[in-house]
């Protein structure tokens, strides 16, 4: 996966939707999904196209993790 940093303006690494999709193993339209429900990772608009900064889908993505964690507790063993 090849992402862009631009240390001189302190824009951190970006995915394209494509590069999302394939990362997380799902489809492009899932990720549309999501964003539609107000439950994917937030992202912004270059023209058209749609981007996300790496620190957005990490934050979701424990968000997720910190959802499913309180809806599914572990048992102690």
């Amino acid at each position: 996966m090849k992402t862009t940093t631009h240390p001189e303006t302190g824009l951190g690494p970006v995915l394209t939707l494509s590069q999302l999709a394939t990362q997380l193993g799902v489809t492009v339209q899932t990720l549309y999904d999501l964003r539609s429900q107000g439950r994917g990772p937030r992202g912004f608009r270059v023209g058209r196209e749609l981007r996300f900064r790496v620190s957005e889908v990490d934050a979701w993505l424990a968000q997720l993790e910190a959802d499913d964690a309180e809806r599914h507790p572990r048992q102690a063993g």
